[in-house]
């Protein structure tokens, strides 16, 4: 069974290519551009993979907002793309998005479900949404994947997370400012990568039925809380200052809440998702024993 993971570089994307071991085809920029329509064709022509699992993206929230071409290209057409390649091969495609597409009602405050209407905010959001429609359009073997806030395993050297960065910064015994008025669920990447192989049905199985589904870890913080909790477990005494949203001045907006509910998941039986407190628990034991 050869499955291409696009996007093979990221976080996600190398955790799934270390699950699958010689079955992963990896894949990511300097072997296949995902906005040459073309190339895409050939290259999943040629490989005729089992499935795809696209976890490539244009992750610069921010930026977005001054380079729209660029973030649509990558974040949307790409996705177009591959679905109409997974179209012509019967070939599942796996999208994976991001729990910005909800970010238009601020007053929430109950986990949004996967048929919950999608708002997304800013360039980024809007571009996964339209990502997110162009699997569910031109591919029937389409399984949405939304989650939070990635932070890979510390062997991971490569990858940069809030996690990593709040050690590193913790260190310097400087005040920290952090939001403290986002709602979210940060998420493990062994949890989540684990999640998207049983749902797609690997290594044994039938898959989930196809459409969206919630992975995140369970339960909800906000990035100030989390960063006092990843103290509080390191066993660091770093002073920390809890900021608004608009004080910490992003150029593009944020979801004021945007946990995901993960009980449709859950219903069907997959590795279960540890609570957040519980997967950052798992990580900090890696630092240590690594």
């Amino acid at each position: 069974m050869r499955i291409a993971v696009t996007g093979a570089y990221g976080q996600l994307g190398s955790e799934l290519c270390r699950l699958l071991g010689a079955d992963a085809v990896p894949l990511d920029i300097d072997t296949l551009d995902l906005t040459d329509g073309p190339a895409v064709e050939k290259t999943l022509g040629d490989l005729c993979p089992a499935a795809v699992i696209n976890c490539a993206a244009y992750t610069q929230v921010d930026r977005a907002e001054s380079e729209p071409q660029q973030c649509r290209a990558v974040n949307a057409t790409a996705v177009e793309h591959l679905a109409r390649a997974c179209a012509r091969l019967d070939c599942p495609l796996v999208q994976i998005s991001t729990d910005y597409v909800f970010g238009g009602h601020p007053e929430r405050t109950t986990p949004y479900c996967e048929d919950d209407p999608p708002s997304p905010q800013g360039v980024y959001a809007r571009t996964k949404r339209e990502g997110e429609q162009a699997a569910a359009r031109h591919v029937r073997k389409h399984l949405i994947v939304r989650t939070c806030g990635l932070y890979a395993r510390p062997a991971d050297q490569r990858a940069g997370n809030f996690v990593k960065t709040m050690l590193r910064l913790g260190k310097a015994g400087k005040e920290l400012r952090v939001v403290a008025d986002q709602h979210c669920t940060p998420s493990y990447v062994p949890h989540v990568a684990r999640a998207v192989l049983f749902l797609l049905g690997v290594p044994s199985g039938p898959p989930a039925p196809w459409g969206i589904y919630h992975v995140v870890n369970r339960g909800a913080t906000t990035w100030y809380e989390f960063a006092a909790e990843i103290f509080r477990q390191a066993g660091m005494d770093v002073s920390l200052r809890a900021i608004t949203t608009a004080e910490y001045g992003a150029t593009s907006p944020r979801p004021a809440y945007s946990v995901l509910d993960t009980t449709k998941y859950h219903a069907l039986g997959g590795p279960a998702m540890p609570d957040w407190k519980t997967a950052l628990a798992e990580y900090l034991s890696e630092v240590v024993s690594g």
